[in-house]
């Protein structure tokens, strides 16, 4: 019996689930066959060495934003400015290229104009400015499909607000257990399931399977911002943040230039379960510009050999 494979994605516009499903596929049959795994290429491209699913709810969060809207001031600004002020100071705690560097430290300054830490005050306009002063970094614009600063902010708003725990629907559902509630369904509480999710859907996954019952002998997480302390990690639940009961093993992939990570070693940001399993934090580097998307990350020889054989050792006779 082939054991359960669920995706979960991260922020973005609308997407097709089933075509997003498949690209996802053929980025790890790529990793896998650059893994030496070439005999499984065509059974995670097919769906034969796992029963895969794509947890989607990007539809939750409403219409796609125009490209070069400018959104409107929202409660979310301040969650968006203290998300990239975090980020911001991660990346300029490494050695970073001169360039980069000055493009970091003026979007900083424009962010905390008066020299705060946590983006207090910041309204629309200076997250704006600083997310137009982020799009100069290598690949933002050209390869992070974000053509302009307002849709970059409000790809970015979907993190505060999930994190908001607001916007309840006619049954009096909020936006976070709504789209906690896609991924469940995806789960397979009859057999093991393998869960690799990526950006939010990292902060997603997590909580869900906080009370989740079933087995998961694997969770990968790629590009997570889980690290940021303040901006995420504080407002997850529940508190302390630790790895959920049924998680056997987790995996966590960070790449340098991943600017939405911030601090990526998530072993030191949660706790243990009670079988003392924490993250395993190991970075990868990706050929490109811009390397946040989960394809980039799911081609990577290091991320997708692990799931394969993760996949064969859940795989019951």
């Amino acid at each position: 019996m082939k054991p359960r494979l669920v995706f979960v994605h991260g922020i973005g516009g609308l997407r097709d689930p089933a075509a997003e499903l498949d690209v996802w596929q053929r980025a790890l049959a790529d990793g896998a066959r650059r893994a030496g795994h070439s005999r499984r290429v065509l059974d995670l491209v097919q769906g034969w060495a796992a029963d895969a699913r794509f947890a989607y709810y990007g539809d939750l969060f409403g219409p796609p934003q125009a490209q070069g809207d400018a959104p409107e001031a929202t409660d979310e600004d301040d969650t968006v400015a203290a998300l990239l002020l975090e980020s911001i100071d991660e990346r300029l705690a490494d050695p970073t290229p001169h360039d980069d560097a000055a493009t970091l430290h003026h979007a900083r300054a424009q962010l905390s104009p008066e020299g705060g830490s946590q983006g207090a005050g910041s309204g629309a306009r200076q997250v704006l400015t600083a997310a137009n002063t982020l799009l100069a970094l290598p690949g933002l614009r050209t390869f992070g499909r974000w053509a302009s600063a307002g849709l970059m902010v409000g790809q970015l708003r979907q993190v505060a607000r999930y994190l908001r725990r607001g916007e309840p629907d006619e049954e009096g559902l909020s936006l976070d257990v709504r789209i906690r509630g896609r991924v469940e369904e995806a789960l397979d509480p009859a057999g093991p399931t393998l869960v690799v999710a990526h950006s939010l859907g990292t902060v997603v996954a997590l909580e869900t399977l906080q009370s989740y019952e079933g087995q998961i002998p694997l969770l990968v997480t790629l590009g997570s911002p889980i690290g940021l302390r303040t901006a995420v990690r504080a407002r997850m639940r529940p508190q302390p943040v630790a790895v959920p009961r049924p998680v056997a093993r987790w995996l966590n992939f960070w790449d340098r230039d991943d600017l939405i990570v911030g601090a990526p070693l998530l072993e030191k940001a949660v706790r243990p379960n009670g079988e003392a399993v924490l993250p395993v934090s190991d970075r990868v580097d990706s050929n490109g510009a811009w390397v946040h998307p989960a394809v980039k990350y799911l081609a990577q020889p290091a991320v997708a050999g692990r799931l394969v054989e993760a996949i064969e050792n859940a795989t019951q006779p």
